[in-house]
């Protein structure tokens, strides 16, 4: 499952998105599922973001602070070590997945133990964190609602904030009663796909884990380098348990999730429960300062992971992609991802988000086709709390993929030869208006009604889901200097 460029399974290896999405594009009830959740979520977001008159504002300073931290981002990354060591914990530097997961795996084995628990966390699907422990004879196991339907189902998740999105209850209560003995418990029996039902199954079925478990592992949202503190927010209290009870907690944390200071994280706190689940403010944020005797985990340890990240921050225009606070206000809003699914991408990152952001950790080489896996229609810049300019660095990677498929191609494509051709015919008048003329002639042969329903040769992949207008009689050049040249005869 590794990627081609090593760095873990932020890249799944999938078909490319197009192939993907064609077959996610006639699953019905996929679809369905998805409809369902995103214009839910989409609903609630927009309704208490309008709540706050100063909702603008805040975007705007989420913004800055995020372009300040990228441009300081060494100095803030080394206060932040010093900061938690400081305050009795150990800060590790992973630069890419392997190592990550060769720490962490060594942090497991130093405690004798042979089983986690794990709350939510992107960075350590993106490393592939549970496949690399269960290699080594370690059992991870996953304690939010969601992330452990995806775990049960041996499935991989679709969404930023809701894994299991692409899951209706009534299959996520077949799956419960089919997997949950497998665990050494017993399956829940005459469970209905009543969602409190369904949660209080979870719960009882993870309370010997909360209890017995040595060892957590997390990801952040956020880590103060002033401080040391780290942030986690969500929604079931899953994640304060494993924050609190086991001994030993480990936190595998993106270098980009850093901010400098308390002020700038209360912007934050702000605005992602708003952008992601759309409730004023998290049921639980839970934040912690290394350790402290006697309350919580006795030995706290933090994996910086870079694991393509500098790379990415080089490019002054894609840098903007590591601002994502991870809401997933992008997916919601985006008609591709509503239609396709998360799994389409082929990425731990999917919908816009994962469009510019995969690409960039793995390489473009890599995972050419998601820049491409938009309408551009901007509704994700829009939603974006930190005001990423995801269709900017699209066009932009986009740019990219075609420069390097032409840098590697000895002679040009059809397509390169028409649109230079189309440039030699745009920058001459006089070309252009031949153009024109004749376009105005064949299209009047070729039109039915107006339309043409069916372009010539390899024009037809183009008609062949729309119909064309026929090209006007008449030029607006000609019109125009027809009607310049009589009004100037009356005067």
């Amino acid at each position: 499952m590794s990627d081609p460029a090593g760095r873990g399974v932020v890249w799944l290896g999938s078909p490319a998105f197009p192939d993907a999405a064609r077959d996610a594009l006639k699953d019905t009830q996929l679809r369905a599922n998805l409809k369902r959740a995103t214009s839910t979520i989409r609903d609630k977001r927009l309704a208490v973001a309008s709540e706050l008159d100063d909702w603008e504002e805040l975007r705007t300073s989420a913004a800055a602070i995020k372009k300040r931290t990228a441009r300081h981002l060494d100095h803030y990354l080394v206060q932040l070590e010093e900061s938690v060591t400081a305050a009795g914990g150990t800060v590790h530097w992973a630069s890419d997945a392997a190592e990550a997961n060769r720490i962490v795996t060594e942090l497991v084995r130093a405690t004798g133990e042979r089983e986690v628990v794990k709350i939510k966390s992107m960075a350590t699907q993106e490393i592939g964190l549970n496949e690399h422990l269960a290699d080594e004879g370690i059992t991870a196991y996953e304690t939010d609602l969601a992330e452990l339907i995806v775990q049960l189902g041996e499935d991989r998740p679709s969404h930023i904030l809701v894994p299991a999105i692409h899951k209706n209850r009534t299959e996520i209560r077949d799956l419960f009663a089919a997997e949950m003995g497998h665990w050494g418990r017993p399956a829940p029996d005459g469970l209905t796909d009543d969602p409190a039902e369904l949660a209080d199954a979870a719960r009882r079925h993870l309370r010997e884990k909360f209890l017995t478990a040595k060892v957590a592992v997390s990801g952040a949202n956020f880590a103060v380098a002033d401080t040391g503190t780290v942030v986690v927010v969500e929604s079931e209290g899953n994640g304060r348990m494993c924050l609190t009870l086991p001994p030993t907690l480990i936190t595998v944390m993106g270098i980009e999730k850093v901010v400098p200071t308390w002020t700038d994280l209360e912007v934050f706190l702000q605005l992602l429960p708003r952008s992601s689940t759309g409730e004023r403010m998290n049921p639980y944020t839970s934040t912690w300062t290394g350790t402290t005797d006697g309350d919580g985990p006795a030995a706290f340890h933090l994996v910086l992971l870079d694991n393509g990240r500098t790379d990415t921050l080089a490019d002054t225009v894609g840098r903007q992609a590591l601002a994502c606070i991870r809401c997933s206000a992008c997916l919601n809003v985006c008609p591709v991802f509503e239609r396709t699914g998360g799994h389409a991408y082929g990425s731990v990152y999917p919908g816009p988000i994962g469009a510019v952001l995969t690409p960039q950790l793995v390489g473009v080489e890599n995972a050419a086709s998601l820049p491409f896996a938009s309408t551009l229609c901007g509704a994700c810049y829009d939603a974006c709390p930190v005001k990423i300019d995801i269709p900017e660095v699209l066009a932009h990677l986009r740019a990219r993929v075609v420069e390097q498929a032409r840098a590697e191609r000895r002679t040009p494509t059809a397509e390169a030869l028409a649109m230079k051709a189309a440039a030699t015919v745009l920058g001459s008048p006089a070309l252009l208006g031949v153009a024109q003329r004749t376009a105005a002639i064949g299209g009047r042969a070729l039109a039915r009604r107006g339309r043409i329903g069916r372009l010539p040769g390899p024009l037809r992949g183009w008609s062949d889901s729309r119909d064309t207008p026929a090209p006007p009689a008449e030029s607006f050049r000609t019109w125009w200097r027809k009607n310049r040249s009589q009004k100037e005869g009356e005067r």
